[in-house]
């Protein structure tokens, strides 16, 4: 189902170092696919907990309608982009995955997740997180997508 080999063998990364790519990225590209069957790709904040990347956004819009239409979807983390112009090349190191996205149902984990974004950007205000998250508790949806496979990529 996933491809297993990577054309530029020597720039790939093993499962711990895509992993931690994944883990420490500051933002995510998610893609999905469309009722009309385009693809969509969007810039999002995230967590990775549970072995899951999970997310936060409004109850409607366009990727909770692709994820409705296809659970389907992949996730790209770029921590390192550096355009060496001489060389013709980059210096970068990403990872993406892959993975069926569903929305939370349980407020506990609801919550566990949106702390741990908290935690993550804005740990030295945890307190006003807090506050934050209850006062748009009704309006966020929370996602979660289960990692199915992922790989890395690095110029080394």
């Amino acid at each position: 189902m996933f491809r297993e080999v990577m054309r530029d063998k020597e720039r790939e990364l093993d499962k711990n170092s895509a992993l931690e790519i994944i883990k420490k990225g500051s933002y995510g590209v998610l893609s999905t696919i469309d009722e009309n069957g385009y693809p969509y790709g969007v810039p999002l904040n995230y967590t990775y907990i549970d072995d899951c990347i999970c997310f936060h956004c409004g109850h409607e819009g366009h990727k909770i309608d692709n994820i409705k239409n296809c659970e389907n979807v992949s996730f790209c983390v770029v921590t390192k982009s550096n355009v060496l112009a001489n060389e013709f090349d980059t210096d970068y190191e990403s990872a993406i995955a892959f993975g069926k996205a569903s929305k939370v149902a349980d407020d506990a984990k609801k919550e566990e997740i949106l702390l741990s974004v908290i935690n993550k950007y804005s740990p030295e205000f945890m307190k006003a997180g807090k506050n934050y998250m209850k006062k748009f508790w009704d309006d966020t949806t929370v996602v979660k997508i289960e990692i199915e496979h992922f790989t890395g990529k690095a110029r080394k």
